[in-house]
């Protein structure tokens, strides 16, 4: 394997989730659900994807608190949501609270003199770099971090053990120092049971790439993805490696989120935030487990930020809200609820946090495990405004293999044309 591909390390940020619900018609705008002014109230719109850990119970919370009520539309996915924001962005009908992914939060900034400036105060909340990454040109933090990323490996134990390979989770982890020793495990347990190991190809391309300290783009704007080395190397291990031991190509749809309760594959890459939807996917399965490994050493995928669209009905209010939402308190428990592991300093010394236990995942040391794998991130990859378009395409190239109707050397040259527009 190409070793200049895979250096270790990286830093993406995220959050996702389970359960797929359209996406509100794609609205959630501060412009359709204006202040009661007759009554005195005011209710707020609030627009994420996947599984923040905002539940009900949570924004009632904040209800009770302020008296503002909050109306929460969630997208299925990340690119859904993307789609929305840009398209309204500047105009009206997002929300007055919008959730922005990693991915794509460099396309963002872009625009962020549209965006309400988060106040002084609250500098230094969070890590360095997911901090700096939402201050613009002139200095304003525009966006609240939410949470991030680093990756651990699940595993069914029970699955585990039927193809003869270990099952306690320090073990476990022993067995994925390196990319290529996390395939030949997953070659012995395909050869061993006829059954995929992982659940999707596209995971294994994210886990690759957020390890490069270069991707698509130079900071200095200039694309280097399609003459990139390593990017070729990511896409043509993935297709030569984990395809043939991958359950799906990607992620989130009907069948991937039912085969995490149906046995279909034994592992997956598993940053904090996917533990809620393993749990919320597969409640009567008791054979998932966390170890506390990466190949490679680290790794991070996923991580979002929170921003108030600078002309929304309601800026203070919101601004209040992305506040408390943000807040190390509150993170603690959205990390409770979906297992989004805060990006706040405080929270990340919190005893409720370093002790934390998940129950589900035969009490495995969840808190702990993303401290350390947090710890194990030593490269933070560039991610340009234009990742998302680069990385989205990739992902559907390694789609067309995965479905038989490109073969690999065919799919990449339609990549390269592809992204040869962007």
């Amino acid at each position: 394997m190409n070793s200049r591909a895979f250096r270790r390390g990286a830093v993406a940020v995220a959050a996702f989730s389970a359960t797929a619900i359209v996406l509100a018609g794609c609205s959630g705008g501060g412009s359709e659900t204006p202040a009661d002014e007759s009554e005195g109230e005011v209710t707020l719109t609030l627009a994420t994807f996947n599984d923040f850990g905002y539940t009900d119970d949570l924004l009632d919370e904040f209800t009770a608190e302020t008296g503002i009520k909050v109306v929460h539309n969630k997208a299925a996915t990340s690119n859904d949501a993307r789609a929305n924001f840009f398209q309204k962005l500047g105009k009206s009908g997002l929300a007055d609270v919008e959730a922005v992914e990693i991915d794509w939060f460099a396309e963002m900034m872009q625009y962020a003199d549209l965006l309400a400036p988060v106040d002084d105060s609250l500098k230094g909340r969070w890590l360095d770099w997911k901090e700096a990454a939402a201050t613009d040109a002139d200095g304003n933090l525009v966006a609240y971090g939410t949470d991030i990323g680093p990756q651990a490996v699940c595993y069914r134990s029970d699955l585990f053990a039927a193809a003869g390979l270990p099952t306690d989770r320090e073990e476990v982890a022993e067995l994925f120092p390196t990319w290529d020793a996390f395939f030949d495990v997953a070659d012995q347990y395909k050869a061993a049971t006829g059954q995929p190991f992982i659940d999707s190809a596209n995971s294994v391309l994210q886990g690759l790439v957020n390890q490069l300290d270069i991707a698509y783009e130079e900071p200095d704007g200039t694309i280097v993805g399609p003459e990139n080395p390593d990017i070729k190397a990511a896409y043509d291990t993935v297709v030569e490696r984990a395809i043939p031991v991958s359950a799906y190509a990607g992620q989130w749809s009907e069948d991937w989120t039912a085969s995490m309760a149906g046995g279909e594959f034994a592992a997956m890459l598993c940053p904090p935030w996917m533990l809620g939807i393993i749990a919320g996917n597969a409640p009567d399965i008791t054979g998932w487990d966390v170890a506390n490994a990466f190949p490679e050493g680290g790794g991070n995928w996923g991580g979002s930020y929170l921003v108030v669209p600078a002309n929304g009905k309601n800026v203070e209010a919101a601004a209040q809200l992305a506040d408390w939402l943000t807040s190390p308190e509150t993170q603690i428990k959205a990390f409770n609820n979906a297992g989004t592991f805060p990006s706040q300093l405080e929270a990340q010394e919190s005893p409720d946090l370093t002790g934390y236990v998940n129950e589900y995942f035969n009490d495995a040391p969840t808190g702990q495990i993303g401290i350390d794998r947090a710890n194990a991130i030593t490269v933070a990859t560039f991610k340009g405004p234009k990742f998302f378009q680069f990385h989205d395409a990739l992902q559907n190239a390694v789609t067309r293999v995965f479905d038989g109707l490109e073969n690999q050397d065919t799919s990449w040259n339609t990549w390269l044309t592809e992204v040869s527009a962007f």
